[in-house]
């Protein structure tokens, strides 16, 4: 050892060090690098390591290197202490000057610098291994050397000291260990060099856990902006780990996926995701998702950004001769959510009526699981409802046949829940929400399917209201499709109408009326609700209703509606429900109303000649339904005109 070192020059910061490639190698050798799992005890320092610490302390680097080799020989990994003390000796400035000689930074005089990789080499090692001790890692001596390491990944093959460095600093550091390390051009670094990393290998399981640091100390907006097409990168190579992957580390890459794609509801994600050459990738997660909640979350995302039909269709692993039936994937996810949503369902029944004591916090977290779940099942149903619109048969009879059996008894177990809660006296909560909105989905495709539950629960469910919301507009809005199927038939309608649920009905109604602003799914339940009322008017001698002046008001949010209403169906279907209401009452009764005067009959008159107006002045061109519409009111002016003689008067000529 003594003889090697004599043979050393002494580093001056301005030369290249020529120390014998022996020496190096011996010192690179000998480092002991610990595994990732290991735990952090301090051991008691052995003797020798204070001869070590003596060398370390000189001021020849000849001498320093000779006490590194020698703490190789004699310090165990384990002991942070004694890692800890060595560091200190050595000091900042010889590991910095040591880096940057290994990186061809120093000027070289003479003879050149052959063993410049070793340098680079035996530095980064030396670094990692002083950053397993903590309180080094979080050093800022460690975070500005960040970017130098970056440099080093770019310069020259991945080296997995280099990831373990930035790892233990950035874990270390948390939000500056990681700002440092996305504004160098860390993310850029590990897009470009992800790729190229063996499967399964240590260098590629740092490199998630760096990612991973990343995407838990960054905002999503900042990620999206600056480093979108670097993400999109990355998120197809690990869909392709994730598939491939049998070892734990496929959880940790689940993980993370649920967490990014869950992103493309923010920005552009989505298109960076569609416009990328690897068009494999959904298939890669299509082909591994299996791990429960956290394999929900990631195919409810690739639903939302691609669709129902991603679900269905052949599968076709890279390079494997393996393939899967198109409705594999489909039954899985089915099943997956099934299971869940029955599971929940228990636990969170014990949670609000059989446990003792429960924290919210537990039901918050079970209602968004649930939540989570019946979002993929509503996206089956739609899949199965379309099944036609897809083209190479791609679903059998079999198949829908199953899908839908399995449906059929989730929905029982979801009614049982929803009976046990009207039991409980309890009507309010976004669990019970869920549900109901679930219910109404299935049963707006299969009508008659619980047919009893329903019957029995009508009423209820049109009463239930989310947890912050002041009234069961939502859960009304949800069963709306259900509803409109039912009304269809006069036993129907009288089941609704002995519910109590056509008052619901109408005050939603009023309120979408009411609403100065529309979106596309609020105009569809304005629609839905107006066809619902239409069935039931029309059904009105064969059943009876308890409550013959439940839709007046109607009548008068009608009228104010009048004023704003642009031509169009909406302004048939309202006439067409005013002449309905008419047939059972009489202007002289209306106007006995409170709030109900000469000007609401003015209003709902010109409501009735626009609607008049528009299917005369573009009759070729009107739908069947429009049609319907006119003859019901043309149809209903005869039964009721001499009893409105101010409608009368104000639509005459146009009949």
């Amino acid at each position: 050892m003594g003889q090697q070192a004599a043979r050393c020059k002494n580093l001056l910061p301005n030369q290249t060090p020529s120390f014998p490639e022996s020496v190096l190698r011996a010192l690179l050798q000998s480092s002991p690098l610990p595994p990732m799992e290991q735990t952090h005890e301090s051991l008691h320092p052995p003797p020798q390591l204070e001869d070590c610490l003596r060398l370390l302390r000189g001021k020849r680097d000849e001498q320093i290197l000779a006490g590194l080799l020698l703490v190789t020989k004699i310090c165990n990994k384990d002991d942070l202490d004694s890692i800890l003390r060595v560091y200190e000796a050595v000091g900042v400035r010889f590991l910095d000057r040591l880096l940057r000689t290994g990186m061809g930074n120093a000027n070289a005089t003479g003879g050149g610098n052959e063993n410049q990789d070793v340098y680079l080499q035996l530095s980064v090692t030396i670094l990692s291994v002083f950053c397993r001790v903590p309180q080094i890692a979080a050093a800022e001596e460690m975070v500005s050397k960040i970017p130098l390491i970056l440099q080093i990944m770019t310069r020259h093959s991945a080296l997995e000291e280099c990831y373990e460095f930035l790892f233990l600093v950035a874990a270390s550091n948390n939000k500056d260990g990681v700002t440092a390390l996305v504004e160098s051009g860390g993310l850029k670094v590990l897009a470009t060099q992800m790729p190229s990393l063996p499967d399964g290998s240590t260098i590629f399981e740092l490199s998630m856990r760096l990612l991973q640091l990343v995407v838990d100390n960054t905002s999503p907006d900042t990620l999206m902006e600056v480093y979108l097409s670097e993400l999109s990168t990355m998120v197809c190579y690990i869909a392709q780990q994730f598939a491939c992957l049998q070892n734990a580390l496929k959880f940790e890459l689940l993980h993370l996926l649920s967490i990014v794609l869950a992103w493309h509801q923010l920005g552009p994600l989505y298109d960076a995701l569609q416009s990328v050459s690897n068009d494999k990738w959904p298939m890669y997660i299509q082909a591994a998702a299996d791990q429960k909640l956290q394999a929900l979350v990631v195919a409810e995302s690739m639903v939302s950004m691609l669709g129902e039909c991603w679900l269905i269709g052949q599968v076709n692993l890279h390079d494997t001769q393996s393939s899967f039936p198109s409705d594999r994937f489909l039954f899985l996810v089915l099943e997956l959510s099934r299971v869940e949503v029955a599971v929940l369902l228990n636990d969170l029944g014990y949670l609000k009526y059989g446990a003792s004591s429960s924290s919210s916090g537990d039901i918050s977290q079970k209602q968004a699981k649930l939540s989570l779940a019946f979002n993929l099942l509503e996206k089956i149903i739609k899949l199965v409802s379309d099944v036609g619109e897809y083209e190479g048969g791609v679903i059998s009879d079999d198949s829908i046949t199953k899908v839908i059996a399995g449906l059929n008894e989730t929905t029982g177990v979801v009614l049982e829940y929803l009976n046990d809660a009207k039991d409980h006296g309890q009507r309010k909560g976004d669990d019970l929400l869920a549900s109901v909105r679930f219910v109404g989905s299935y049963l707006a495709e299969a009508p008659l399917a619980c047919k009893e539950k329903v019957e029995n629960l009508l009423g209820f469910l049109l009463s239930v209201e989310g947890e912050h919301e002041q009234s069961p507009f939502l859960s009304i809005c949800f069963l709306l499709p259900m509803l409109y199927q039912i009304t269809r038939t006069s036993e129907g309608c009288q089941v609704f109408v002995s519910s109590g649920g056509y008052k619901a009905v109408v005050g939603c109604v009023i309120e979408l009326f009411s609403s100065s602003h529309h979106t596309e799914e609020e105009s569809g339940s304005r629609s839905l609700a107006c066809d619902m009322l239409i069935n039931l008017l029309l059904m009105r001698e064969q059943i009876r209703v308890r409550d013959e002046h439940a839709f007046v008001p109607l009548l008068r949010a009608f009228a104010l509606w009048e004023e704003k209403a642009k031509d169009g169906p909406p302004v048939l279907m309202t006439s067409s429900i005013c002449c309905l209401i008419f047939k059972y009452t009489s202007e002289e009764s209306l106007l006995q109303y409170p709030g109900f005067d000469f000007s609401t009959l003015n209003a709902l008159s010109q409501l009735i000649a626009r609607s008049l107006s528009t299917i005369a002045l573009d009759d070729d061109d009107a739908t069947e339904s429009c049609h319907d519409l006119h003859h019901i009111i043309i149809e209903g002016f005869s039964v009721w005109a001499d009893r409105f003689p101010h409608i009368s008067k104000a639509i005459d000529g146009l009949i």
